[in-house]
């Protein structure tokens, strides 16, 4: 179910969210040198979409890359899967649990290959602590990065996106909101609200 926009302060829209994921797909190709061996995996609920957004991303700015140059354009897609990290949380006795959704690496391995995690949120770190212990859980990567659309700062723990869409500065009694079609949503939209407000508010 989408979450209602309206409450919310507007951060970005479709053409926004749009473009910060043209923008990481060309910071991608140029700190990996290309997309040899480099596979996406969604998050979810909005790192799945986003992921798969940011493969077809990845698709137009090799094909960019190779008409600036001169050079054969990349024919191959980025692999794009999805890792659940459910019972992985550190938090599965404080919250109801999530049904866990499937896990699916494509060409079924990590070996040799640059995994790049995609959220839709940085927050406080745990669900990317999380996502790395499901993925060591499954093999061992030859390099693991991150890609977020929002970071908005407070982190519990040491973790850093390699690639952000938006750098967001909260306080701790606001929410983000990034809503997608995808998901439900009418438009692409990441929104800020203000929980103690809006609780007041009902």
């Amino acid at each position: 179910m989408a979450e209602d926009q309206s409450t919310g302060k507007r951060i970005l829209g479709a053409a926004e969210v749009k473009r910060s994921l043209v923008r990481i797909a060309h910071e991608v190709v140029e700190r990996n040198r290309g997309v040899d061996d480099v596979i996406l995996l969604g998050i979810p609920s909005g790192g799945v979409p986003l992921a798969r957004r940011l493969g077809e991303a990845l698709s137009i700015a090799l094909a960019e890359d190779a008409a600036l140059t001169g050079s054969q354009p990349a024919n191959a897609a980025v692999p794009v899967g999805t890792l659940d990290i459910t019972m992985f949380r550190d938090d599965l006795g404080r919250h109801p649990i999530r049904v866990p959704q499937p896990t699916f690496i494509p060409g079924d391995t990590l070996e040799g290959r640059t995994v790049i995690l995609v959220d839709d949120v940085l927050y406080s770190g745990r669900t990317i602590r999380a996502a790395l212990d499901a993925l060591g859980s499954i093999g061992r990567a030859r390099a693991v990065q991150l890609a977020v659309l929002v970071d908005r700062g407070h982190r519990e723990l040491p973790i850093r996106a390699d690639y952000v869409g938006k750098n967001l500065p909260t306080s701790r009694t606001e929410k983000v909101v990034v809503s997608l079609t995808e998901l439900g949503a009418a438009e692409d939209a990441v929104t800020i609200h203000n929980v103690a407000s809006e609780e007041n508010a009902r």
